[in-house]
């Protein structure tokens, strides 16, 4: 047994041998023969294999054989001496690896160094090879945010020439990025584009971030980010000219320089379609550009003007035209005229599109972002869209998409090279606000399910004064069409006891539409089933309902208190008392409504705009069955603009409407409006519209809602200076206006509709039969001052608002906070 593996292992070596390094021709040459080389020194690689190195005794021959018996990696040490005629070759051989093992790594897996290193186990000990590999686990730790980690490497024997390679980290403290520096700008800050780039600096917080650990191939892509801001706000000349980047071992971390070329700021002076294909005109293509005369000029822009003059000449029935853009600079006025030249171009179709490298994506979601399919003419700009889609998908760590030529000159193979990357996460999120107290959820979701691109969530909510569960499904195309399809399951309850005297419970179900118009615009249909029941607390910390129930130990004249005989002061009423409106609510309200939402945006970006619009118009008719019969109407358009770096001014404007309909046109507490800080700040949850007044010591715990408000606000948001920006503070001034009326609910409730009765008179005190509604279209208003913090531990935001105008029973609030957080 022992004879057959010592022979099993030479005949392996002898194969790997010849394997690395003779060629097919190579056993065709002359070799020296066997009986002039001695061979000394080997245990496990035969005699005879390291004769065949040698094809010629000239000194030259001696020493390319040497020079390959080294490159093969088995031997340490080759030497070669003569004696008379004869070779005498003296090898020392490598050892075997038995395993490669990692000691003091934390933040980078095993699993991970070793698909990186070139030391394998059961592959042959180099010593050189190690080497190599220490060097290499450094610069891992170099571009994982370790630049001072210091990587050693020992070895220990085994018998029969076996032994483990051990590479000992010690990881040291993170080094990221000190410093990124600009020079040769001048338009834009420094502090501004650092903001743009994904790259940031070490701070304080650096301990809860990634982002400030230096890569070089995230600088790049900063680079770019830059280049395209420069390019969107005019600068057609931009360049980066050169990146130094030097690592400072005391410091502890990496100085960045990006020298740029701004280059003048230019103006579209003219712009033009120039067509060159029959029946199509330059004047009908017009109204696809995205950009016109005396426009700052745009490469965002640009862009997608090519992208809408493909479409729109594939759609009359030229599916090989190119679109491209030629702009003629006026370097003396600093002015560019835009040409879109549109040829038919060359016939060429898609062969073929090979998906590779997605190991959990199914095929159909990646195909399904290309507007072209296999058999369809090839066109750049559609490919290049492609690449774009799946890449904002957040699916995938890259994408790139490139050609081949295919089978004939008029076809091309199209080939879409992605890598997977984790889509699921587990979320716990906690938060404060003013209205809903502390809150805590747990939730678990995934944007990839399954690999076919589905959005998934559950989320349970548990706080002081909420709590909820909710279930969300989104499949993003149906019938293989851009029309996303989801539905909504919810159940959550409030405690408004801190603003009104009932509470709520609401569990219902949604079925929504999306549907995309164009790149800015689309419509949602939806449709939405719930059940909403109110509820008056009346216990011994709550009596909002002890004048119709009362309460032992609480309302005069009752149990306890029954040798207490209600008077002015101490009565039902003054411990608090929900208003007759609210008891007409009190129990369960069936509303099933269908509506629609339209959104328009051209913002620059969704989660930190800083230029641009957002528009949104929804409509709801509810009476399809249920309680609730009404058409409510709401709209809310906001509008951002740099003022200057670094501050960018807001517009804010809202407005709604709601009318009952039906045999009972009068509308329920559940219906209203209920509106507060969310329209102006510095007026607590319910603090603004109608309110019954009937009660003084109640009337701030009997909001009743309005039927229409509308409202304004302009703000200001700042960078707070010499604080680093990617701390995420940023400060804001505002002034707020608007107003909410017209409560279209019952106030008279005798019995029989007649005439009212007095409440709070002697010698009961107790609930009158109507209610009296302060009900004022005064506007209301305020001015203050917020911190946004976009911390690590998610958004926050401190308000504190000063009312300069209210109406008489108006309730204000002048702090306001609210935040959240996911780990």
């Amino acid at each position: 047994m022992r004879f057959l593996r010592g022979f099993l292992t030479r005949l392996a070596f002898a194969l790997c041998l010849a394997a690395c390094v003779f060629g097919p021709n190579s056993f065709a040459q002359a070799a020296v023969p066997a009986s002039s080389i001695a061979v000394e020194g080997n245990h496990r690689v035969d005699s005879d294999t390291i004769r065949t190195y040698f094809q010629g005794t000239d000194e030259g021959k001696v020493n390319d054989a040497v020079r390959a018996l080294y490159a093969t990696g088995l031997f340490s040490d080759v030497r070669v001496s003569r004696d008379g005629g004869r070779i005498i070759v003296h090898v020392a051989e490598n050892g075997v690896i038995n395993r490669v093992a990692f000691e003091g790594n934390k933040k980078v897996k095993s699993e991970q160094l070793e698909t990186e290193i070139s030391s394998k186990t059961r592959g042959p000990y180099s010593a050189s090879l190690v080497a190599a590999d220490v060097q290499r686990i450094q610069e891992i730790y170099r571009r994982s945010g370790n630049g001072n980690a210091k990587v050693t490497s020992r070895t220990v024997d085994l018998p029969n020439g076996r032994l483990d390679v051990v590479f000992t980290i010690d990881e040291g403290s993170k080094t990221g990025v000190k410093s990124v520096e600009f020079a040769g700008n001048h338009a834009y800050s420094s502090r501004k584009l650092r903001g743009i780039m994904t790259t940031t600096e070490m701070n304080l917080i650096s301990f809860l971030k990634t982002t400030d650990v230096y890569d070089p191939e995230k600088i790049s892509s900063d680079e770019d980010l830059i280049r395209r801001f420069y390019l969107k706000n005019g600068y057609a000349d931009f360049r980066v000219v050169g990146t130094d980047v030097k690592f400072d071992a005391e410091d502890g971390g990496y100085n960045i320089l990006i020298t740029v070329e701004e280059g003048a700021q230019y103006t579209v002076a003219a712009v033009r379609v120039d067509s060159q294909i029959p029946g199509v005109s330059n004047d009908s293509l017009l109204p696809f550009l995205k950009l016109g005369t005396g426009d700052t000029y745009d490469g965002d822009a640009v862009q997608k003007s090519v992208e809408a003059l493909t479409r729109e000449v594939a759609r009359r029935g030229f599916a090989f035209a190119e679109v491209k853009p030629r702009g003629d600079r006026d370097n003396a006025n600093h002015t560019v005229s835009i040409g879109f030249n549109i040829d038919e171009g060359p016939r060429v179709y898609i062969e073929r599109i090979n998906v590779r490298g997605n190991t959990r994506t199914r095929d159909y979601v990646i195909r399904r972002e290309f507007d072209i399919g296999e058999g369809d003419p090839y066109n750049k700009v559609l490919i290049d869209k492609a690449e774009r889609r799946l890449n904002s998908l957040g699916f995938f760590k890259k994408v790139k998409i490139t050609n081949e030529p295919g089978s004939s000159p008029d076809r091309v193979v199209v080939d879409v090279n992605v890598e997977d990357q984790p889509t699921g996460s587990f979320g716990v999120s906690g938060g404060y606000s003013t209205s809903d107290g502390f809150i805590a959820e747990l939730s678990v979701s995934e944007s990839n399910f399954l690999g076919r691109g589905q959005f998934v969530k559950v989320a349970i909510q548990e706080g002081q004064n909420a709590r909820g569960i909710d279930f969300s499904f989104t499949e993003p195309y149906i019938l293989d069409t851009r029309i996303a399809a989801g539905f909504d399951i919810f159940a959550k309850q409030n405690d408004n006891t801190a603003y009104t005297d009932y509470r709520t419970f609401v569990t219902g179900g949604t079925l929504r539409l999306g549907v995309p118009v164009t790149d800015e615009f689309s419509i949602s249909p939806h449709y939405s089933i719930y059940n909403t029941r109110i509820n008056i607390p009346d216990t011994t910390s709550y009596p909002y309902n002890d004048c119709s129930f009362p309460v032992n130990g609480v309302t005069p004249g009752v149990g306890v208190l029954g040798g207490t005989p209600p008077t002015l002061d101490n009565n039902c009423l003054t411990n608090g008392e929900a208003s007759l409106a609210i008891k007409q609510a009190q129990g369960s309200t069936l509303t099933s409504l269908a509506g629609f939402t339209l959104d328009y945006t051209t913002l620059d970006n969704r989660k930190d705009p800083t230029q641009g619009l957002f528009i949104e118009l929804r409509n709801d008719v509810a009476g399809l069955g249920g309680d609730s019969q009404f058409v409510r109407t709401s709209g809310d358009l906001r509008y951002y603009h740099g003022i200057i770096d670094d501050v960018v001014g807001i517009l804010h404007l809202q407005g709604g409407q709601i009318t009952g309909f039906g045999s009972e046109s009068q509308l329920r507490i559940a219906d209203e409006f209920q509106l507060g800080p969310t329209l102006v700040r510095g007026f607590a949850p319910s603090g603004i519209g109608p309110r019954d007044i009937s009660n003084l010591a109640a009337y701030k715990y009997n909001p009743l809602g309005g039927s229409t408000y509308f409202g304004a606000s302009l703000e200001t948001q700042f960078a707070i200076p010499y604080l680093p920006r990617d701390l995420g503070l940023r400060g804001a001034v505002f002034a707020d206006a608007g107003t909410l009326f017209g409560y279209e609910g019952k106030t008279n409730f005798t019995p029989g509709g007649g005439a009212c009765v007095q409440g709070g008179v002697a010698p009961s005190y107790t609930q009158g039969t109507c209610v009296q509604v302060r009900d004022s279209s005064a506007i209301r208003s305020a001015v203050g001052a917020s911190i946004l913090w976009a911390s690590p531990l998610g958004p926050l935001r401190f308000d504190y608002a000063y009312a300069t105008t209210k109406d008489k029973y108006d309730v204000t609030q002048a702090f306001r906070f609210s935040g959240g957080t996911s780990f």
